[in-house]
């Protein structure tokens, strides 16, 4: 595959596939806000750490579903952006459920060891996915680079010219 291929297939926008699994994210983000808001508000008799719990819920579906309306409207190619601010917007959620398990733990005052587990698992399953999504970016624009350079027939760093 010459270089021109290769930066031809980096400048693609999204594929079909993609824009649908984005287009799933944004329906599951908007869906889950609306039945817990529904949820919410058809029951007011709820005590005010669960109406809290799910505002964040609310808010982390709302995120969701404008992360996967901005992908899916994005025409240019995104050289693994769009993996970058899921991965910031999933430890974003992370850091909200983390909170409101700091705030339960605090009230009550006993430590649950089945609860500081799930927030240690998500914790690092989300430092994994943003470490990994920011490699694959960095990687992919490296790569543009070097192509680029090719392209234009300058030679890229440490190759013969």
């Amino acid at each position: 595959m010459t270089p021109e291929e290769v930066l031809a297939r980096l400048d693609a926008p999204l594929s079909l596939r993609r824009r649908v699994a984005y287009l799933v994210v944004a329906l599951a983000g908007l869906t889950g806000s609306a039945l817990i808001g529904l949820l919410g508000a058809t029951e007011p008799g709820l005590p005010p750490r669960t109406q809290v719990a799910f505002a964040a819920l609310m808010t982390i579906g709302l995120g969701w579903a404008a992360f996967g309306a901005w992908a899916v409207t994005r025409r240019v190619p995104l050289f693994a952006r769009d993996r970058v601010v899921a991965a910031w917007l999933g430890a974003g959620a992370w850091l909200a459920f983390t909170t409101g398990a700091l705030v339960i733990t605090i009230v009550r005052h006993k430590l649950e060891p089945s609860l500081l587990a799930v927030v240690v698992a998500l914790g690092v399953l989300a430092a994994v996915n943003l470490g990994a999504a920011r490699r694959a970016r960095t990687a992919l624009m490296r790569r543009k680079t070097e192509l680029t350079r090719r392209g234009d027939g300058t030679a890229a760093k440490g190759t013969p010219g």
